[in-house]
């Protein structure tokens, strides 16, 4: 498919890791014996969950990706760039079956889409989870069609961890990912859906995935057939981001983030935040500088309450501030 901000992504081998590091926080690879329990339950949920794990080809923009099946009449979850352009895609299980979907709605903002397979199911399907109790070092696993649907083999299986989270809906982990693993499925150990294949990061095993999160806040407008959003190679521009509605300053030899300015009507001018003040911590997290800043909303979401920590001549002084986005803050005025 095109590879313009969002890259098709990938992947073509299971990774195994050190003994230090943990199955769960519950749940940690001290020996052999926990490896050969983990890899039995990696198994498991590939043979659970590849039978739902589909390719999505356009015949009208020439683009394939990855898809998983989420409901027993055909409903599919993939990634927006995949379906970019196309009203119907054909559907392709990994047993070469085919049959077609209609594209239904897409947040291209959050990366995210869904198809419906146009006849009756039942279908294979796998059920969802939740993405946002996911912490860095959490076990994932990963399917898709990696370049594109063969078949002489079923969707290749990746294994790795949850390396960061956001910003938005987002979350990064080491999985390999490669061309046409696009929308493919980011499953946890019990096989439920936790995530969407969206983008590759600076290296193969750095790769984006849109949390399933963000399908179920948006999960009305997309299977009504809404469109909207743009794709962003700047994830800190991206509409739905938090913000506070502030201009950052600089001030030499300060530690924090000083308030250049304040938007009207924002968040912060409707918690009390002034010009002049400066951001000291967010949430207990001590704010250094501005990247800091970035990096603490990033993990937030709009419509989370925040309490600031600001320094006001001299004076600590806490303030509760209810995130927005940036596109209800800005470009809707």
């Amino acid at each position: 498919m095109k590879v313009n901000p969002f890259f098709p992504l990938a992947c073509v081998c299971l990774w195994l890791f050190s003994a230090s590091s943990q199955l769960s926080a519950s749940e940690p690879v001290a020996d052999l014996k926990d490896l050969a329990r983990l890899q039995s339950k990696v198994e498991a949920v590939s043979r659970q969950t590849t039978p739902a794990t589909v390719a999505l080809l356009s015949e009208k923009t020439g683009s394939s990706g990855s898809g998983v099946i989420t409901t027993a009449d055909g409903l599919v979850l993939t990634a927006a760039h995949v379906v970019q352009g196309a009203e119907e895609l054909m559907v392709v299980f990994p047993d070469g079956e085919q049959v077609q979907g209609k594209v239904l709605g897409a947040n291209y903002s959050k990366d995210i889409a869904m198809v419906q397979i146009i006849g009756k199911g039942p279908y294979p399907f796998a059920s969802m989870s939740d993405s946002k109790p996911l912490t860095a070092g959490d076990w994932v696993i990963a399917l898709g069609h990696s370049e594109g649907f063969d078949a002489a083999r079923t969707p290749p299986v990746r294994f790795g961890r949850v390396v960061s989270k956001g910003p938005g809906n987002f979350l990064t982990t080491d999985c390999t990912l490669i061309g046409g693993d696009s929308g493919g499925p980011l499953f946890d150990l019990e096989g439920k859906i936790i995530g969407i294949n969206s983008s590759i990061g600076v290296s193969l095993t750095n790769n984006n995935h849109a949390g399933i999160d963000g399908f179920k806040e948006d999960w009305d407008r997309l299977h009504a057939g809404e469109a909207w959003g743009k794709l962003s190679m700047n994830p800190f521009a991206n509409p739905e981001m938090p913000v506070l509605g502030i201009g950052m300053g600089e001030r030499r030899g300060v530690k924090g983030v000083p308030v250049a300015s304040v938007v009207p009507e924002s968040p912060s001018a409707a918690a009390g935040v002034r010009a002049g003040d400066v951001i000291k911590t967010l949430d207990g997290s001590p704010i250094e500088d501005a990247s800091k800043l970035l990096q603490v909303l990033a993990k937030q979401r709009p419509g989370d309450k925040v309490k600031l920590g600001v320094d006001r001549d001299g004076e600590s002084l806490g303030m509760e501030v209810v995130l927005s986005s940036r596109q209800a803050l800005f470009e809707e005025r």
